[in-house]
């Protein structure tokens, strides 16, 4: 790292710190305003805000690994997410805005009953903890200690604490805006990798000569290990509706939104971003493969900033990836902060005073920092099959929630009981098969039918989940009492009862324009990337 590359991290830092400290002014009126912004905030911080906060420092090792080992078809999970976004402005959001409601379990015990909202805030708070606040700091560690150079404990400390304080006296408003600005930084500095490592190639004409045509095919074959086609279709969605329209740390942007047509703008913007990661990261790891055969595909991207870029860009890009280890973390530590605050603390105290909630908040998210602290000692000890066993665990906890989110929105018989029953027999059934699938691997288990449990597909296990829970769900609805007309005026948005979130009738227009027009562009970038242009050689 040279004198110019340091002054571009202290140049973020400064930025991250100014907008921390701006927005914590106004984040401290009520709990409104601390934990959805004060629902008042535009369409295009919160649309960056979707997309920052997915892209981690993880995201990106992985991307980029992904792609140097099986090519662009990783990315198919990030151009099926502007679908997913779509999803959750146009059927998800406006049951949400009308429900008026902070969090996704409290939508879940408006719909069905407190038992389901329980179960649902235990298992998010566990999920945020032990994945994706474990893996960001792993991965975050191993960025700062490759390119860095830094102490893998007093960068992974600064950073944890750094992203800790911005979060706790700024809340969302502070979290969506460092975002805003965090993916002008990710983005630029994916472009610069993208662009140096071609040209160190040889440029497009010779990427094309030295890489297998099949590495630019996103359709695998269904006997794939990892990308089969029919998962990918099938299988990705029931993931995706679970992480971008039902979980937390999502949705809980779109609720900080002004009205219903600038959260549905705010999806379709996150949309359009959503198509440049292949792009930004999954094809530097295509290039990448070529130009440092001998990497492990956990290496490679941090090896790639190492050697590749020059002064000056490597502190843009590695800025970048430090925005995205930021962004992802302040997001989790948000939500989790909100879960905390209102579906536990505020059900304690129900009198607690708006002041008391957002200090109730602050103290939470300081208890999440110290918990990130506590993954430090176990960074050397995580391996990475570890690794990958943490990033597909959501294959095995978001089936039943999908189903319950979706069946619960569409078809009124669905009783509460049978909610709370699919979640937990779901959740069994997930983590059974996590047991197992560690056990096989291991070699510990080699009766057939458990082999078989244990090593069918990820994306198709998410299927059989998903078509279980549907049977377990309409099976106990049909033998329980429905919910009553009650909850169910509290849960259904009328379209009269809308008009009052809506904007106007021309901003609706654009934003079918351009979820349309988004649409459009995915199943092109679908078609070129196939067989019909790449064949396997």
């Amino acid at each position: 790292m040279t004198a110019i590359d340091l002054v571009f991290l202290v140049a973020y830092f400064i930025a991250v710190g100014g907008i921390g400290y701006w927005s914590s002014k106004y984040s401290q009126k009520n709990s409104r305003a601390y934990f959805l912004g004060g629902s008042s905030i535009g369409w295009m911080p919160i649309g960056a805000s979707l997309f920052a906060s997915n892209i981690s420092a993880e995201h990106l090792i992985g991307l980029a690994g992904s792609g140097a080992s099986s090519g662009l078809a990783v990315g198919q999970f990030e151009w099926i997410a502007c679908f997913m976004l779509l999803l959750l402005g146009w059927l998800f959001a406006p049951f949400y805005v009308r429900s008026g409601v902070f969090t996704m379990p409290e939508f879940i015990e408006k719909r069905f009953n407190s038992e389901s909202r329980k179960y649902l805030s235990a298992i998010s708070l566990v999920a945020y903890i032990f994945t994706k606040i474990s893996v960001a700091v792993f991965a975050g560690a191993l960025v700062l200690e490759t390119v860095l150079g830094w102490n893998i404990w007093v960068g992974a400390i600064f950073l944890v604490v750094a992203t800790g304080i911005y979060t706790i006296f700024g809340g969302l408003r502070a979290v969506i805006f460092t975002d805003f600005m965090q993916s002008f930084v990710l983005i630029g500095g994916g472009i610069a990798l993208t662009a140096i490592a071609i040209s160190q190639l040889g440029g497009l004409g010779a990427m094309f000569e030295q890489t297998n045509p099949g590495n630019f095919n996103l359709w695998k074959p269904a006997t794939h290990p990892e990308y089969p086609w029919i998962g990918i279709l099938l299988g990705t969605p029931i993931i995706g509706i679970w992480y971008w329209c039902t979980d937390q740390q999502n949705v809980q942007r779109t609720l900080a939104a002004e009205d219903l047509e600038r959260a549905r703008a705010a999806t379709i913007y996150a949309g359009f971003l959503k198509l440049l990661p292949i792009f930004i990261f999954v094809l530097p790891g295509v290039v990448g493969g070529l130009l440092f055969p001998d990497a492990p595909t956990m290496e490679l991207y941090p090896r790639m900033l190492n050697e590749l870029l020059p002064p000056g860009i490597k502190g843009l890009v590695v800025a970048g990836v430090l925005a995205a280890l930021m962004s992802s973390l302040s997001s989790v530590f948000n939500s989790s902060s909100t879960l905390a605050v209102i579906d536990f603390y505020k059900e304690g105290r129900p009198n607690a005073s708006e002041r008391e909630l957002v200090v109730a908040g602050q103290i939470a998210t300081v208890i999440l920092v110290l918990i990130s602290l506590l993954w430090l000692p176990l960074i050397n000890v995580m391996s990475n099959q570890l690794y990958v066993y943490i990033q597909s665990v959501q294959a095995y906890i978001a089936p039943p929630i999908t189903v319950v989110f979706l069946v619960g929105i569409f078809w009124k018989r669905a009783s509460g009981k049978a909610a709370f029953i699919t979640l937990i027999s779901g959740f069994i059934l997930g983590a059974v098969r996590l047991v197992v699938e560690l056990a096989v691997k291991a070699k510990w288990i080699t009766w057939k039918p458990l082999v078989i449990y244990g090593s069918i597909n990820y994306l198709y296990f998410a299927i059989l989940l998903f078509i279980i829970s549907i049977l377990i769900l309409v099976f106990v609805s049909l033998r329980t009492a429905a919910s009553s007309q009650r909850k169910l005026s509290m849960f259904r948005a009328s379209e009269e009862e809308l008009n009052k979130y809506a904007g106007s009738s021309q901003e609706r227009k654009r934003n079918v324009f351009l979820s349309v027009f988004l649409s459009v562009i995915v199943l092109a970038f679908w078609l070129i990337f196939s067989p019909i242009i790449f064949s396997s050689s």
